[in-house]
């Protein structure tokens, strides 16, 4: 049932970066451009191929990849805000990015344990 949850969290990571993304063109102002990556690349493109991969081998879908969603989401929340954070000037940001970027770190180490047990299903022509 991961794979659901990576899957929902995608979609509202892409619906947040297009939002942002949208607001920035508007207002001509592109200081959180970083910011919009991270959360389409590391939200919208790494939770939804993750939910996929869990989705097509389910066998992959057990404690680590609830161990993964644990460490991701969290992470991912904590390295965009501290993103925000650098790049407006808060003294908080950095350490709060970083403390994001080393549990995205532990989520995608969980995800590649995940593929390399997982990954291999049987081939069709």
């Amino acid at each position: 049932m991961t794979s659901a949850w990576f899957l929902r969290f995608g979609v509202i990571f892409a619906l947040i970066g297009i939002a942002l993304g949208i607001y920035m063109g508007k207002a001509h102002d592109f200081t959180l451009t970083t910011v919009h990556a991270h959360i389409n690349l590391v939200g919208w493109v790494s939770f939804f191929l993750a939910g996929l991969f869990y989705a097509v081998r389910p066998a992959a879908d057990n404690r680590l990849a609830v161990a993964h969603i644990a460490a991701a989401l969290p992470g991912m929340i904590s390295l965009t805000t501290g993103i925000f954070g650098s790049v407006t000037g808060q003294a908080w940001g950095p350490p709060v990015a970083i403390l994001g970027a080393f549990l995205v770190l532990a989520g995608f180490l969980l995800l590649t344990i995940n593929v390399f047990r997982h990954g291999e299903g049987p081939r069709q022509a």
